[in-house]
């Protein structure tokens, strides 16, 4: 039977960024990932420990000349998490929830690049905007 993912669970995670354009692999690409708990920064490819979340995990990247890309990619719950739910009356779920210990973002994050001439360019950012 399932227990508290609080106990039982991380709230890290270690995940694989990897970064395609045009169906190839492109190395040394820049990417910043963010949830509401965090920022990590990783070249591609390259492996991040990151704090997990129930929310989604946002994923910006960019390579000079190359491309960039902006993605989204959603938490899944895990089997504990439902445990905990009929184990402790919600009590523990809702722990589980605010630290992140019962969700899991996929392994391997493959990034698909967009060409460098696709990105649109806007007016510049009023000032004291803050850009991800």
């Amino acid at each position: 039977m399932a227990g508290c993912a609080s106990l039982t669970e991380s709230t890290e995670q270690s995940v694989l960024v990897q970064t395609v354009l045009d169906h190839r692999e492109i190395a040394g690409v820049g990417c910043v990932l963010y949830n509401d708990v965090g920022k990590w920064f990783v070249t591609t490819p390259g492996r991040v420990t990151l704090r997990k979340s129930a929310g989604p995990l946002r994923i910006d990247c960019q390579k000079a000349d190359k491309g960039w890309a902006y993605e989204k990619v959603e938490s899944k719950v895990d089997g504990n998490l439902w445990g905990n739910l009929a184990l402790t009356a919600g009590v523990g779920y809702i722990v589980d929830k605010n630290t992140g210990a019962g969700y899991d973002y996929p392994a391997t994050l493959t990034v698909v690049m967009h060409p460098a001439q696709e990105k649109e360019e806007g007016p510049a950012p009023a000032p004291g905007v803050t850009l991800f």
